[in-house]
């Protein structure tokens, strides 16, 4: 008799078987936001007439104060013009929308699986011609209601098409040179391409299945029904031919063999019908109209087409991870800690820009499950110091079995104690250890212990009865798993984020020289072979060319940056990328009277470290300009770790008491520094009660970074220092002296927006949060107010850009974070904002549209109820970082060509060739190499009423990658993106603390979860650049 679920497990009645910058940002560490060298002499700055450096900057005369509305009482007309906006905005922009037609498809009954007999050959396709050509005849889209052909129209958008600025001419600052990057061109016969509709009855999740279900049916009917062509299935409902098949609709029968997650004695073959219907017809022609700049919107239907075939091969030899593939034939893979192992492969994406079709292809590495034991997993990844013990007798048991389950929900095992494979996946583990589990045995309620179960059937006595086992099926009918006899299947992706240890570990591991990546990719190409694939080359008529791409560029010189004149070196000119504090000091130093020190670090719990550390600390700030007491205002106190709350709360509250002692009153504590517990996950708690509910602007070390009392390590905390009580530490000379173009001109505000996702599977109840900064130091640009707000989970839409609410005597209260700092932007200045500029980060170019419209309404609308008729100039930039296009120099030994890493040089920018046909983008690699290859940025521009040229833009964006605070190097993001994305994380922190995973990608959302209430940051500490 077979027991009712010991034979894999143990369960209910069931037969046979028993997934940037650093995230801590005021975590100062040596590298690489450091000084290069040691720093200068001591001296006290003022600046050069900033008005908190003590001076006055003279009003321009030109310009009159904006006359904003009272806040508490907005005018009607303010709201009347907010109001019709939306209308306004979209008269403003190009719209097209597209018309559509039902389409109808006569049933056919079922074809089963007959033998094979010769088929004639369909009729042969004219010549062909490569892409780009002369431009053919109109093609239009079509599909069959009925078995002959008949024309169609493209389905309707799902909202309204807008047309991007087109590229205002190329820029020609900057040195020019070439470089290479991993864009390797396509050539396209011209053919007709056809699209099917593909229904699997019964419905099939897994992609592999469905591509098991495919290949059947290909390898079963090609010769009978489907005219001898090879079609290209994307794994999920479409069908790709490069020729019509024989039929405009027709259902097969498909047997598959129910193998693996079946008991061996079951096997059996389970029938799916599969419906192919015809949907659409292309050609080349709008594509080379497209190419060639007269046709606005990229054909997607073809390039979907031709990307589906170029994905064929790999797709059914690979592991398939968005569009990267992944496999131990791609080369070796590597352990990382915790029980888990990486994998190489590669990103593929055929892309329509400037030279024609190109295909994007990158290497990459992901992180997998180590196919292992479970009770070996669990040793690594819990790390309990002695896994013999019952794990009810540890210390953290319940941490541990949470750890665990978090793990490993979701990951699917096979069992490792019957003759053949047997697999589950792991809905939970279970909340009694294994030596406590029971289940029913037989129809009459007879239950059995799953110990005795397996002793009994498989004469195994389990050595880790007390550990947890566990849990697949239902919870109503749970399936019981003892880890001791459960392996991790192969090949499964490890979704969540990875730890510190083990991003070292995969850093190290392909952390790539430019020189080396371009081989490795170089030798992906050839590996693959496309050109050497049938339904690629014959059946598509698809070649790839296996040379990187040779591009233009050009070398953007670094600007010029103002300090202090009282140090020695008042002007700086960068020199690849970096520069140093030594005889510098800083353009308006702050101040600091009222401060203190909390140390809970067990290691450096002598009070007499604590203090040496705060001296070095505070001459460091003097002699790079800050006004800065020497005595701290309470006693410098070591605290247990234990204790933070009640530590903080305790010198806020004494910190008052204190100042008022002194005659203070009004005043409060300006810095509290603090020397973190030596353990991490006190970071996150101490900045939500520090900046949320005392207002205290804070500055946290690591232990581990204060044990050698270097000076490049005080020089970067210093700079962060000097930005949280209001301090500069450098601008450019061209601000300073009015020479911006399109900024210095007119009071012009920079925003910096980005939202951050909760990546963790099963987590939507998490909110995305929502950061927008902005410029308040007009002309200067280096100060940056920063706003957060939290929103639906995975919603990408910045919701609280513009907001309005309803008061019973105040009438209509206008809000939201671009009035917010407008206000605080005419406060700060004594002008309202003439021109916007708006950096923003974190959009896939299918979420353009959404984005522009939405958030473009928004800030509108916000600028409309500040003043009736105030509707400044916008231009809104889209910046990407997750993309996959390198550029590599093509002499990386000539130091006119590459710095010191290898890398193209700082200020590398291109915008011909590997860019869009016509709209206005361009790369720009504005940073030094450290390690790796470097990765360029790529800047969009979705609108533009400034009327940007090309030179004038890609100036900007370059010079202000200079001004970043935390840092003597330019960095890889406009500084603006880099502070939203900075500000976004501290308000992660807030509600989650120091354990979460975050992203930048878009996703599907629930929007019926109650959105997480974000605390309110204290307005004194808004008032200052707090992120930092």
């Amino acid at each position: 008799m077979s027991a009712r679920g010991g034979a894999d497990g143990c369960g209910g009645r069931r037969r046979g078987g028993g997934r940037r910058s650093d995230s801590r940002p005021d975590h100062s560490s040596p590298a690489p936001d450091q000084s290069a060298n040691r720093g200068g002499r001591g001296g006290r700055g003022r600046g050069y007439g900033s008005p908190d450096a003590g001076g006055s900057r003279p009003a321009p005369e030109f310009l009159a104060p904006a006359n904003f509305p009272p806040l508490s009482s907005p005018s009607p007309s303010a709201s009347t013009s907010a109001a019709s906006l939306s209308r306004e905005f979209d008269k403003s922009l190009t719209l097209q929308s597209l018309s559509s037609a039902p389409v109808r498809h006569q049933p056919s009954d079922p074809v089963r699986p007959q033998p094979q007999t010769p088929a004639p050959r369909p009729a042969q396709t004219h010549p062909t011609t490569p892409v780009p050509s002369q431009p053919q005849p109109q093609a239009s889209c079509s599909s069959s209601s009925s078995e002959q052909v008949t024309e169609i129209e493209v389905p309707p958008s799902a909202s309204k098409a807008i047309t991007l600025p087109r590229r205002p001419g190329y820029g020609t600052l900057g040195k020019k040179c070439t470089v290479r990057a991993n864009h390797f061109q396509v050539e396209v016969e011209d053919r007709d391409y056809y699209r099917y509709d593909v229904t699997i009855t019964p419905g099939v999740i897994s992609k592999t299945l469905k591509r098991s279900i495919m290949s059947q049916l290909v390898e079963l009917y090609k010769v009978s029904h489907l005219g001898q062509r090879n079609p290209a299935y994307d794994g999920s409902k479409r069908l790709y031919t490069a020729g019509p098949l024989p039929f405009n609709s027709k259902e097969f029968i498909v047997k598959l063999v129910k193998g693996e997650d079946e008991a061996a004695p079951r096997r059996r073959e389970r029938e799916f019908k599969v419906a192919i219907k015809l949907a659409a017809q292309c050609d080349l022609y709008q594509l080379q109209q497209f190419l060639g700049g007269r046709q606005l919107n990229a054909p997607q239907e073809i390039i979907q087409n031709l990307a589906v075939a170029l994905r064929a091969s790999p797709s059914a030899n690979y592991t398939v991870v968005g569009r990267s593939f992944f496999s131990t034939l791609l080369g070796p893979k590597g352990v990382l800690p915790e029980g888990l192992e990486y994998w190489r492969g590669y990103y593929q994406s055929l892309r329509p820009i400037q030279m024609g079709l190109s295909l994007n292809i990158d290497v990459s590495a992901r992180s997998f499950y180590e196919p292992i034991l479970v009770t070996e997993f669990v040793a690594k990844h819990v790390k309990p110091q002695d896994v013999s013990k019952p794990m009810s007798e540890k210390e953290r048991i319940m941490e541990s079995v949470s750890l665990v389950r978090r793990a490993l929900k979701g990951v699917k095992v096979q069992l490792t104690h019957r003759e053949y494979v047997k697999r589950y996946k792991i809905a939970d583990v279970s909340r009694q250890p294994t030596n406590q589990l029971t289940f029913p045995l037989d129809d009459e309620g007879t239950r059995i212990s799953v110990v005795q179960y397996f002793r009994q059937e498989y004469n195994i006595v389990l050595k880790y009865a007390n550990w947890p086992s566990l849990q697949a099926g239902s919870d109503t009918k749970p399936i019981y798993l003892p880890m001791e006899v459960c392996k991790i299947v192969e090949g499964q992706r490890y979704t969540k984020k990875l730890n510190e240890s083990q991003v070292s570990v995969m850093l190290r591991a392909t952390c790539q020289r430019p020189n080396l990546r371009e081989k490795n990719i170089v030798a992906m190409v050839k590996r693959n072979n496309l050109d050497q694939d049938k339904l690629v080359m014959e059946d598509f008529g698809i070649r790839i060319k296996e040379e990187l791409t040779l591009v233009d560029a050009r070398v953007l010189p670094p600007p010029r940056l103002k300090y202090h004149d009282s140090g020695r070196e008042a002007n700086v000119h960068p020199q690849v990328g970096q520069w140093n504090m030594i005889d510098k000091k800083m353009v308006n130093g702050g101040t600091v009277q009222f401060w203190t020190c909390l140390n809970f670090s067990y290691e450096l719990r002598n009070v007499e470290t604590a203090t040496t550390i705060c001296n070095e600390l505070v001459n460091m700030c003097v002699s790079k300009g800050m006004q800065f007491s020497a005595n701290s205002l309470l006693p410098i106190r070591s605290v247990n770790p234990s204790q933070i709350e009640e530590a903080l709360i305790g010198v806020h509250d004494q910190s008052m008491a204190r100042l008022a002692s002194m005659g203070q009153n009004g005043k409060q504590l300006q810095l509290l520094i603090i020397i973190l517990p030596d353990q991490s996950g006190s970071y996150g708690k101490i900045k939500r009660i520090c900046e949320t509910e005392l207002g205290i602007v804070s500055q946290c070390c690591k232990p581990a970074n204060l044990t050698r009392l270097t000076k490049t390590y005080f020089e970067n905390v210093a700079l962060k220092i000097n930005v949280k009580v209001g301090g500069r530490n450098n601008v450019l000379s061209d601000a300073i002296q009015r020479r911006i173009p399109l900024v210095s001109d007119f009071p012009t505000i920079i925003f910096g927006a980005d939202v951050t996702h909760h990546l963790q599977p099963g987590e939507e109840s998490s909110p995305s949060i929502a950061a927008v900064v902005a410029s308040v130091d007009w002309p200067e640009i280096t100060k940056y107010r920063g706003l957060v707000s939290a929103q639906h989970h995975r919603e990408e839409i910045i919701q609280d850009l513009y907001k309005t609410t309803v008061d019973p005597q105040r009438g209509v209260i206008h809000g939201g974070m671009i009035r917010e700092l407008l206000i605080a932007f005419r406060r700060s200045t004594g002008y309202k904002p003439h021109r916007i500029i708006f950096y923003r980060d974190g959009v896939s170019e299918g979420q353009f549209n959404q984005v522009l419209l939405y958030e473009m309404d928004a800030i509108r609308k916000a600028c409309a109820s500040l003043e009736d008729g105030y509707l400044p100039p916008v231009t809104f930039v889209v910046v990407q970082k997750r993309h996959h296009t390198r550029f590599f120099p093509t002499d990386p030994r000539s130091r006119d060509l590459a710095d010191k890493s290898g890398n193209v040089l700082p200020g590398t920018v291109v915008d011909t060739k590997i860019c869009h046909p016509t709209e206005f983008d361009f790369y720009l690699n504005s940073h030094a190499g450290i390690q790796g290859t470097s990765r360029p940025a790529h800047y969009y521009v979705l609108f533009d009423e400034n009327k940007f040229t090309a030179d004038i833009l890609q100036m900007l964006t370059n010079n202000l990658c200079y001004t970043y605070v935390r840092c003597t190097r330019s960095v890889s993001l406009v500084p603006p993106v880099f502070y939203a994305h900075l500000a976004a994380f501290r308000a992660r922190y807030y509600i989650e603390g120091d354990t979460y995973d975050v992203g930048s990608s878009s996703g599907t959302r629930d929007r019926n979860v109650e959105v997480r209430i974000l605390p309110a940051v204290k307005e004194n500490v808004k008032d200052v650049m707090f992120y930092c």
